[in-house]
């Protein structure tokens, strides 16, 4: 059962807790994605092949999607506060592998188990910020909180590959310094998890069971709708998440970690930034940007890729990030909608299961295909499976949201 008031001691408000859980879930988020432009060091020093960076980052993605249909739904009952703080303390693990385990076995490894503590964060703390927020402002309307959670979420994965850059191009160590400072950080967020107030009463009895993988009834169609929204935005972001260092070397011949930490900032800035600037307008209005966006930007990436023009590339990963970041929130918005408020984090999970495998299936794909194809034919017929798949979203949730 979801309350609006806290349940048990806690040492902050709701509105300030509200603050705490969206700076944690952006801070877990980061981390995630801050080897992004480390990935060609670890290929350099231990010599191991393109595809093997794809398995990485899949193992990754797996590690998520097995804690989303296990793990994920379970705040419902155990508690948000409690789950968030699991979810920190399996990043920080993470953490722990990358600098004792470091081998490409190692980093499956770490980054599985990074996965896993994703999984558990995204529904929770997407959950848990709607029901602070409305317990903090019960007259203000969802928009705030949903787009404070989208921003989270991408804004954190924006921010992890820049940071990551940053680390490779200006200080000592880059495989080891990031590690052990986002392990000091994520300690203290841990610390101030603690403090946040929690909104769910838990019920007298529990029996377990993984995600139910049910939708709601009455709302097939536009449930249908969010779910391959979501996929199809999180195969774009899965793109630049794994192969844009690669592709900027190989392609373009830009070896600079800035550079590529920054080219995946900017498409998930761009995710991030569309949300919150959009947050006010019609969500028809919104989805019809999203779709054109997305069209014109993965045209670009694949011009870009091919001519090779690196500006067109990079403005082109820009404005097709743009789109679906917008489309991936109202893929969350239209689910959340939809859903038992007792059930929320069940159904949030469930959404963000299917946007993960988004992530994960087409990189393991990819991963195979670049075993025997090269880089730039798989990166086209990527880009087109992509574009096919986020106008296709874009048009139907578009003609859902006339209803």
């Amino acid at each position: 059962m979801t309350a609006t008031s806290a349940v048990g001691r806690s040492g902050i408000s709701h509105g300030a807790g509200f603050w705490v859980v969206a700076g944690t879930f952006l801070l877990v988020m980061a981390y995630s994605t801050v080897p992004t432009p480390l990935y060609p060091l670890y290929q350099e020093r231990d010599g191991f092949p393109v595809w093997m960076i794809t398995v990485i980052f899949a193992a990754y993605a797996v590690g998520v999607v097995f804690s989303l249909f296990f793990v994920g739904h379970i705040s419902d009952w155990a508690g948000r506060r409690r789950m968030l703080l699991i979810a920190v303390l399996i990043s920080v693990l993470s953490a722990v592998l990358f600098l004792v385990w470091s081998t490409p076995e190692g980093l499956i490894v770490a980054r599985l188990v990074n996965g896993v503590s994703v999984g558990v964060l995204t529904a929770t703390a997407t959950a848990h910020l709607g029901e602070l927020r409305a317990a903090a402002r019960p007259d203000e309307n969802t928009i705030l909180a949903a787009s404070v959670a989208g921003a989270a979420n991408l804004g954190g994965l924006a921010i992890g590959p820049l940071a990551g850059g940053l680390f490779a191009e200006f200080l000592p160590d880059p495989l080891v310094l990031p590690h052990v400072v986002f392990l000091i950080v994520l300690v203290i967020a841990g610390i101030a998890v603690t403090a946040v107030p929690e909104t769910v009463t838990p019920p007298a009895t529990v029996h377990y069971r993984p995600q139910r993988l049910a939708v709601p009834p009455a709302s097939r169609g536009a449930f249908v709708a969010a779910g391959f929204g979501a996929f199809a935005a999180f195969a774009l972001l899965g793109l630049f998440t794994s192969l844009a260092p690669t592709i900027l070397g190989s392609t373009f011949g830009v070896t600079d970690h800035l550079v590529a930490g920054a080219t995946t900032f900017g498409v998930f800035g761009a995710a991030a930034a569309g949300q919150v600037l959009l947050a006010r307008v019609a969500l028809r209005r919104q989805l019809i940007v999203a779709t054109l966006s997305c069209g014109i930007g993965l045209v670009a990436v694949a011009t870009g890729a091919l001519a090779p023009q690196l500006a067109v590339f990079i403005l082109g990963g820009i404005v097709a990030g743009l789109g679906v970041g917008v489309l991936f929130k109202s893929s969350i918005a239209t689910a959340a909608g939809l859903s038992d408020p007792a059930r929320r984090g069940e159904t949030l999970a469930f959404i963000f299961l299917i946007a993960y495998c988004g992530l994960a299936l087409p990189v393991l794909v990819v991963g195979a295909a670049l075993t025997v194809i090269s880089e730039n034919v798989v990166l086209v017929v990527f880009v087109a499976f992509v574009l096919t798949c986020t106008v296709l979203a874009g048009t139907v949730m578009t003609r859902k949201a006339k209803k």
